[in-house]
């Protein structure tokens, strides 16, 4: 986070020295090229313990509709039943798609808006509000929830993880909030590692390039004993700079390790336990002065007890500790130096637990209810141009849920239920839906769905100061009597196998939005603007996916998004921005993406996306990010069983693009990346 982000001015990052000589860098890529060919011409006899093109194929149509996802009824049911705007990331879409990273990944939905920043931050949201301290949703790891209190968004540069452990994402837009609380109100993101279990063995990945300079991973996995798994891994990337629009370095470069393990034990067919956890330290620069540094880690402990197949219970329990440093520049009033620049210092402590109980009553009714507690401590040092009071917080977050499926025939159903949150803030705050699920065939199926969700207060809309309090000229406040904003979302879908080799899915929604944030003065003193509620709206869309199998080893892939929104400001009521500060998002999005099996073990992939012009602003005045069309292409080889060489090119259509900002000379524009990777299993 950065001095007036709340403002929607962008962030200016600032130098870190990074080698940057384009002719070592041109001779690395090179020596991979040659590498990459002469191994590729030389093997004359295919090894018979390499894997075939049919192995390396995509998931066919039906497989794909069978998934089993859990992050919309939590429990597991196939993705074709699933009463939600879902859309599922693989681990074969991963790898092939050329990912280095959580947030590059999060591209392959659909229903997601993803632009990058600079080297180290996106801004990623679903169904709009993509703003810089974009706050609408939620986003778990195995379980954990990974925003922060101190804006409830997301840091996606310390949200890392070996890519290759990665067994799937699942992404729904819209509100999730009856089974998974506050801030899941226009999405939730789950991403699910693979167990101890199922990434034994060794496996190694390293590479480098333009903008990737450097990256390296491992991991290895084992057994403990009968029935008991365990795997650690490690890795480390170093990205270099972006650029400014004009070309010049925008000294913004990123360095990231982190290191983890798992052990799952299955102490009984009934029983299954896991410990995991990671540790992550990394350091990114600022054209505006000093570096960011974070660092963090977290335990997680899980344990799930099955009565029968209808019937389980859970229990889950973590530890989580961040630490961040981010250099505040000089505050400046007009051209006028008001503070001097320090560093904000934010130590957050989490603790959690969660209890889910699932079982049958009767023969039509499936039931799943839960209870939650966490606590937070918050550490906050202030810097002179920004801060937070009183700077040491303690919260409590109590949670109960109740959620009913009701058999209604052999090929429908209704889902109701609730859930119900106290909050340091705003006391209790109830978060219903109802859903209805129609299979129209055997793999067709049609849902409709109408929530309520909440996004409850978090730090910076009650405790902030800018500059920091007590210096007595404070320009933009928190407010003592900020509420929630809600929402109330409806929706219609239709999913299902369209034709042996086509898949296809639509989503239809219209929310209505209440008090949304807005910047507000009194009458009389103007000066501090402060965060209030005084913004409402709705917005609407569609949301299109489909799968095309054109024949074996060859799939392609088709999605596109339309958001329209109307924000304005309650009447009799004030907003300094005029409804404008809390969207940031583009009208309409394009993705195309292709999946090929060449012979000789050879995969081509090839992605085009079109991202239509955002609107973002700057206080009251309004900007705009220039529409864009890109392309990502990846060809691969598999050399052997286990080894594969691969190159991929990441926005290869431009030397340079903005896809976020506010325009200026800070805005940080994309730059062409071109990389070699070599990953090898055994």
């Amino acid at each position: 986070m950065t001095t007036h982000a709340v403002l929607g001015i962008p962030s200016r990052r600032r130098p870190l020295q990074h080698w940057r000589n384009s002719g070592a860098r041109a001779l690395s890529l090179s020596a991979l090229a040659s590498l990459v060919l002469s191994t590729f011409t030389g093997q004359t006899q295919a090894d018979t313990d390499a894997p075939s093109t049919g192995e390396l194929k995509q998931l066919s149509v039906e497989q794909l509709m069978s998934i089993q996802v859990t992050s919309v009824a939590r429990h597991p049911e196939k993705l074709l039943r699933a009463a939600a705007a879902i859309q599922v990331i693989t681990q074969e879409e991963i790898r092939r798609s050329g990912a280095s990273s959580i947030p590059e990944a999060l591209r392959l939905a659909d229903n997601l808006e993803v632009a990058q920043k600079n080297s180290h931050d996106w801004a990623i949201t679903a169904r709009g509000f993509n703003t810089a301290l974009g706050n609408k949703l939620l986003v778990m790891i195995d379980g954990r929830t990974v925003y922060t209190p101190l804006y409830s968004g997301v840091f996606w540069d310390v949200q890392d993880y070996l890519l290759e452990d990665i067994d799937r994402i699942e992404v729904i837009s819209g509100p999730g909030g009856t089974l998974w609380g506050a801030n899941a109100v226009n999405g939730v993101i789950n991403i699910i590692t693979r167990s101890a279990a199922d990434s034994q063995g060794l496996y190694a990945e390293a590479g480098g390039g333009s903008q990737l300079e450097e990256f390296g991973g491992a991991r290895y996995g084992g057994a403990l004993a009968p029935g008991v798994n365990f795997r650690v891994y490690g890795k480390y990337l170093n990205r270099d700079d972006e650029v400014f629009e004009n070309g010049s370095p925008a000294t913004d470069g990123w360095h990231h390790a982190q290191g983890g393990f798992r052990i799952d034990s299955q102490s009984s067919p009934q029983n299954t336990l896991s410990l995991h956890g990671d540790f992550y330290a990394g350091h990114e620069g600022m054209n505006t002065g000093g570096a960011i540094e974070n660092s963090g880690g977290n335990i997680v402990g899980h344990w799930t007890h099955v009565f029968s197949d209808r019937s389980d219970m859970s229990l889950q329990t973590y530890y989580d500790r961040t630490h961040l440093l981010d250099p505040v520049p000089m505050f400046l009033l007009g051209t006028t130096p008001l503070v001097p620049a320090g560093n904000l210092r934010d130590d957050l402590t989490t603790y959690d637990i969660d209890f889910q109980h699932r079982f049958a009553l009767g023969g039509r009714n499936r039931v799943v209810w839960g209870l939650g507690y966490r606590f937070t401590h918050d550490v906050v040092e202030n810097a002179p141009g920004l801060g937070f009071s009183p700077d040491v917080l303690n919260q409590d977050l109590f949670s109960a849920f109740l959620q009913d499926e009701i058999l209604l025939g052999s090929d429908w159903s209704v889902t109701l239920g609730s859930k119900l949150e106290h909050n340091d803030y705003t006391g209790f705050e109830v978060e219903p839906n109802a859903r209805v699920e129609w299979s129209l065939a055997p793999h067709q199926a049609l849902w409709s769905a109408i929530s309520r969700a909440a996004r409850t207060p978090s730090r910076i809309d009650r405790d902030f100061s800018e500059p920091a309090r007590p210096f007595p000229l404070v320009i933009l406040a928190g407010s003592g009597t900020f509420g929630s904003e809600y929402v109330t979302a409806y929706e219609l879908g239709y999913r299902g196998e369209v034709a042996s080799d086509f898949t296809g899915s639509i989503s239809a929604f219209y929310n209505v939005y209440h008090d949304v944030r807005s910047t507000s003065s009194t009458p009389n003193t103007i000066l501090p603007l402060f965060f209030a509620n005084n913004v409402e709206g709705d917005t609407y869309g569609l949301e299109l996916s489909g799968n095309y199998q054109v024949f074996d080893g060859w799939s392609l892939h088709a999605g596109y998004d339309l958001l329209k929104e109307n924000l304005r400001v309650q009447p009799g009521q004030f907003d300094f921005s005029n409804a404008r500060n809390e969207t940031a998002d583009p009208q309409q999005q394009v993705s195309l993406r292709s999946s090929m099996n060449l012979p000789a073990r050879v995969e081509l992939d090839t992605t085009l996306r079109w991202v239509d012009l955002l609107k973002t602003n700057n206080g009251p005045a309004l900007g705009t990010v220039p529409s864009y069309l890109e392309m990502d292409t990846r060809l691969a080889w598999h050399a052997a069983k286990g080894l594969e060489l691969s190159v991929v090119g990441q926005n290869l259509l431009h030397d340079h693009h903005a896809e976020y900002g506010f325009p200026g000379p800070t805005r940080v524009a994309i730059e062409r990346n071109v990389y070699g990777k070599i990953a090898w299993q055994y």
